[in-house]
């Protein structure tokens, strides 16, 4: 869809999925791939997230739960982690003496811009979050302005 001022809008459902191995955050509507954007994560190890603290991503399938301008981090896209399927991972973790008896699982992940003048962090793949999903402060005010709160989103190595 081209809305009045000429841009392009996805048409129906929106989804996304972000590959942490391809450092890619992919935008797909009804009519298939929309738009890719360059992203970055937290821990180098690029591994699932298992407790608070770990600065690691966590994967698995998610929904959109709310949109804010951010005073730090330019838009702040809030993610439903941790989610029902977070909550077995880390209970298994834990009984398999993966992670601390006393560990914690850890919220608040969104995807969000990075600090002001920063964006070459993003071309530079370095990862530098707590464990959010991090973009170009353009990508990001892109991606807010037409991605509606509900919408799936699937983070997989």
């Amino acid at each position: 869809m081209v809305t009045g001022k000429g841009e392009i809008l996805p048409v129906g459902t929106v989804y996304l999925i972000i590959d942490k191995s391809d450092y890619e955050l992919n935008v797909y509507d009804d009519k298939g791939w929309f738009a890719t954007y360059p992203v970055v994560f937290g821990n180098n190890s690029l591994d699932d997230k298992k407790m608070e603290g770990d600065r690691c991503t966590p994967e698995g399938n998610f929904h959109i739960i709310s949109k804010k301008i951010h005073n730090k981090w330019d838009r702040f896209i809030a993610l439903d982690y941790p989610t029902k399927e977070s909550y077995e991972k880390f209970r298994e973790r834990k009984l398999r003496g993966q992670i601390p008896a006393n560990a914690r699982i850890g919220g608040g992940v969104g995807i969000h811009g990075t600090w002001p003048n920063d964006d070459y962090i993003i071309d530079r793949y370095k990862n530098w979050t707590n464990g959010c999903i991090s973009m170009k402060n353009n990508d990001v005010e892109d991606l807010y302005s037409y991605l509606p709160v509900g919408t799936s989103v699937t983070i997989r190595q």
